[in-house]
C-alpha cells in the first residue's frame, strides 16, 4: 500500500510539471498596453484650412487670401444694387456698387459695357504718374480688374459707371459675393477675389496689391501700371 501511494504521487507531480512552451516567463501584451502612446488625429476629409488671423500680406498664397475673404461675415447683396450722388439714389439693376475705407475706395460693376468686371476709384496716396501715351482726363486712382487683367491709372473722357455716384459702405469684417467675385472690407482696404481665375486684388489708399496669377506686365497705351495672368 505504501509503495502504491508513492507511485500515485509521483505520477501526479509529473503530470503538472510539463514545459510552458516559448511564452514561458514572457509578459503578454496587447496594443492597448503600450503606455504613453498619444492618440493620432487627422483633419476631416475636405475640411478647409483655417483663415489667417490678419489680412493677407504681400505675396500671400491665393488659398490664404480666399480663406481670409471667406471668413468674413456675409453681407446681403440686395443692399448694394444702388449708387448715391449728391443725395440722389439710382437703382443699378443687376450691377453692384460698394465702398470701403470711409469712401476712399469705391467699386462698381458694369455688366452692360464690361460684362461684370470690377472698376474702382481709389484715393491713392501715390498714384502712378500720367504716361506720355495718355490722352484725356488722367485718373491715377482708376483701377480695372476683370480676373486676368489688372490696370491702374487711366485716361478717362467720362466718369463711366461712377456717373451715378458711389455704393453703400461695406462694413469692416463683412464680405460681399457677386458674379465671379467676393470682397471683404477691413481697415487695410477692400480685398476682392475672382474665383474664375483664382486672382485677387487689395484696393487701398496705400496702394493696389495683386495676388494669385497676376504678375507685373508692360502697361498698354494710356495706362499707368498693369498686371496679367
Amino acid at each position: 500500500m505504501r509503495i502504491a501511494a508513492l507511485v500515485a504521487v509521483t505520477l501526479l507531480v509529473a503530470g503538472c510539471s510539463h514545459p510552458a512552451g516559448d511564452n514561458a516567463g514572457r509578459p503578454q501584451t496587447t496594443p492597448e498596453s503600450s503606455a504613453g502612446a498619444a492618440p493620432t488625429t487627422t483633419a476631416p476629409s475636405g475640411s478647409k484650412p483655417p483663415a489667417p488671423a490678419g489680412a493677407p500680406a504681400s505675396g500671400a498664397a491665393i488659398s490664404d487670401v480666399v480663406a481670409w475673404i471667406e471668413a468674413g461675415h456675409p453681407a446681403d447683396p440686395s443692399g448694394y444694387h444702388s449708387a448715391t450722388r449728391e443725395g440722389a439714389t439710382t437703382p443699378l439693376g443687376n450691377d453692384i456698387a460698394l465702398t470701403a475705407q470711409g469712401g476712399k475706395v469705391s467699386c462698381m460693376t458694369d455688366v452692360k459695357h464690361t460684362g461684370g468686371a470690377l472698376a474702382c476709384l481709389v484715393s491713392l496716396t501715390n498714384p502712378p504718374p500720367r504716361p506720355d501715351t495718355a490722352y484725356g482726363d488722367w485718373k491715377g486712382g482708376w483701377v480695372d480688374f476683370d480676373g486676368t487683367n489688372l490696370q491702374v491709372g487711366s485716361a478717362r473722357a467720362d466718369p463711366g459707371p461712377f456717373l451715378n455716384g458711389n455704393g453703400p459702405e461695406l462694413a469692416g469684417g463683412d464680405s460681399l459675393s457677386f458674379g465671379d467675385y467676393r470682397c471683404r472690407a477691413d481697415q487695410s482696404g477692400l480685398l476682392c477675389v475672382n474665383y474664375a481665375h483664382q486672382s485677387a486684388v487689395r484696393f487701398a489708399t496705400a496702394g493696389i496689391q495683386p495676388f494669385g496669377c497676376l504678375k507685373s506686365a508692360p502697361p498698354p497705351d494710356g495706362v499707368g501700371a498693369a498686371f496679367r495672368c
